[in-house]
C-alpha cells in the first residue's frame, strides 16, 4: 500500500477589525462631525427660538441647495469644485434684469427668466469647459481666476454698455444718468414666484412624504415579487426603510394633533419638490452612457481616452450642465431673497457653494447628493446662529459675522491641503 498524505487546510476566519471600521469612518466623515459639534454648541450660545431658527433654516436650505448640487457632476468628471459656476449665476441675473425690464410678473415671469438665462449657460459653460481643456490639473485655480474675470465683463456691461450701446428708458432699474443698471433692484416680477405655488405645513410634509414613501416601497416590493417574479434581495433594508419613512409619517400626525408651534413652519413644496427632481437627475444621469463617461473620466483620463471615450468632450459637458444647473439655482435664490444686489449677489456663489458641499463631507474628488443637503443644513444653521452666539459670547455680532467667512474660506482651504496630502501619500505607496 502506498503511503497517502493528506494535507488539511484549516482556514484562519478573521473577525472583523470592528476598531478600524470605526476608525476609517471617523477619518472620512470629521469635517462633517466636527461642524455638527459646532453648530449645537452655537445653537446652545446663541439661545434663539428654536422656531425661528427652524423657519430660518426651511427658507435657507430651499433657496441655497440647488446650487450646492449643481457641483456634483464636474467633481464626478474629475475636476474638483466647479468655482466658474459663478457664470451660471451671471446667466441667471442677466435674465433676471430682463424680465424684471418687460415687467412679466409671476410664474409667466418666472419660466421666462428659465428659457432665457439657459442659452446664456450654455455658451458660458462651453467656453468654460474649452478653456478648462487648456489646463488639466490646475481647473479649481482656473474656474476660480475665470469667475473674477467673468465678473469684470459683467460689470463693464451693466455699468456702461446698458444706457449707451443696449438703449434701456426704465427709472426702476437705470441709473439716473441714463447709463448703467441701479445696485439694487427689487425683484417684484419674479418674487416669490416658485416659493408661493404651493405651501405647506412641516408635520403634514412629514405626514404626505411619509405615506408617499411606505407606498413607493409597497409597490417597489410587490413589483419584483408579483411581476418579475424573482426574490426581493436585502429583505431587512426594505423593512428598515418602510419602518423610518413610517416612523417619520407618524411622528408628523402626533405634532399635527398637539397644539405645537411647530405647526407654523410652512415648507415651500414645490421648491422642494424642484430640488428632489435635481437630486433624481443626478441619480438617474449616473446610470447612463453618459454618467458611467463622467465616471470613468475622473477616475483616469488616460484609461478613458484608450476605451475610446472623448475625454474634452465629456469634460466639457459636465461643465455645461454645471453652469446651467446654477444659473437656475441662481433664480431660486433671488426669487425667495425677493431683491437682486446687482454687482454683488454672484460674487460669493461660488465659495459658499463649495463650502457647503465640504462642510458635508465631500472632497475634491467624491461628492454625493447626501453630502450637498447635509452641507447646506450644516452650513446655514451655523450662519443662523453664529452673529447672536458670537455677541453673547463676546459681546459683539461682528465676531459671528467674521466667523461666517472664516469657515467658508477655511473649509476650502483645509479640504484642498488634505487632498493634495492624500494625493502624495497615494503617489509613495505607488513608488514604494
Amino acid at each position: 500500500m502506498s503511503e497517502m498524505n493528506v494535507k488539511i487546510e484549516t482556514k484562519v476566519i478573521q473577525k472583523p477589525d470592528y476598531r478600524k471600521k470605526a476608525k476609517q469612518i471617523l477619518l472620512e466623515n470629521i469635517v462633517p462631525i466636527l461642524f455638527i459639534i459646532i453648530c449645537l454648541i452655537g445653537v446652545k450660545l446663541a439661545k434663539q427660538p428654536p422656531l425661528y431658527i427652524l423657519n430660518e433654516l426651511v427658507a435657507r436650505v430651499a433657496r441655497n441647495s440647488f446650487i450646492v448640487l449643481a457641483l456634483i457632476i464636474p467633481v464626478l468628471a474629475g475636476m474638483g469644485l466647479n468655482f466658474a459656476i459663478v457664470l451660471g449665476a451671471m446667466a441667471g441675473q442677466i435674465a433676471i434684469i430682463a424680465v424684471t425690464h418687460w415687467k412679466i410678473t409671476g410664474l409667466a415671469g418666472l419660466l421666462t427668466t428659465v428659457l432665457l438665462c439657459t442659452p446664456f449657460a450654455i455658451i458660458f459653460g462651453y467656453l468654460t469647459g474649452k478653456l478648462l481643456n487648456k489646463t488639466k490639473g490646475q481647473e479649481m485655480i482656473t474656474s476660480m481666476i475665470l469667475g473674477f474675470f467673468a465678473n469684470g465683463l459683467y460689470q463693464l456691461l451693466f455699468l456702461f454698455l446698458v444706457g449707451t450701446i443696449i438703449p434701456m428708458k426704465n427709472p426702476v432699474l437705470v441709473l439716473s444718468a441714463g447709463v448703467g443698471i441701479k445696485n439694487t433692484i427689487d425683484l417684484t416680477a419674479v418674487k416669490y414666484s416658485l416659493d408661493n405655488i404651493f405651501k405647506l405645513s412641516m408635520t403634514k410634509t412629514m405626514i404626505a412624504f411619509g405615506v408617499l414613501c411606505v407606498a413607493v416601497m409597497i409597490v417597489h416590493l410587490a413589483y419584483r415579487v408579483f411581476i418579475k417574479k424573482s426574490k426581493p434581495q436585502n429583505m431587512i433594508k426594505y423593512l428598515v426603510y418602510t419602518g423610518i419613512f413610517a416612523a417619520i409619517g407618524t411622528v408628523g400626525l402626533m405634532i399635527m394633533n398637539t397644539k405645537s408651534v411647530y405647526n407654523m413652519v410652512l415648507l415651500p413644496i414645490v421648491t422642494l419638490v424642484v430640488i428632489g427632481l435635481l437630486c433624481l437627475f443626478n441619480v438617474f444621469i449616473v446610470k447612463t452612457k453618459l454618467g458611467q463617461e463622467f465616471r470613468t473620466v475622473g477616475q483616469d483620463m488616460h484609461i478613458a481616452k484608450v476605451s475610446g471615450i472623448h475625454v474634452d468632450k465629456v469634460r466639457v459637458i459636465a461643465i455645461i450642465i454645471s453652469t446651467v444647473l446654477a444659473a437656475w439655482g441662481q433664480i431660486i435664490f433671488l426669487q425667495n431673497i425677493g431683491t437682486l444686489n446687482t454687482y454683488g449677489s454672484h460674487e460669493q456663489v461660488g465659495m459658499f457653494a463649495a463650502a457647503a458641499l465640504l462642510i458635508g463631507g465631500a472632497s475634491v474628488t467624491k461628492a454625493t447628493i447626501g453630502h450637498a443637503l447635509m452641507g447646506t443644513i450644516l452650513l446655514h444653521t451655523l450662519f443662523i446662529v453664529s452673529p447672536q452666539a458670537g455677541k453673547n459670547l463676546l459681546g459683539s455680532a461682528e465676531i459671528g459675522e467674521y466667523f461666517r467667512s472664516f469657515v467658508a474660506y477655511g473649509v476650502i482651504g483645509v479640504s484642498l491641503g488634505l487632498h493634495a496630502w492624500k494625493h502624495q501619500v497615494q503617489s509613495k505607496k505607488k513608488t514604494s
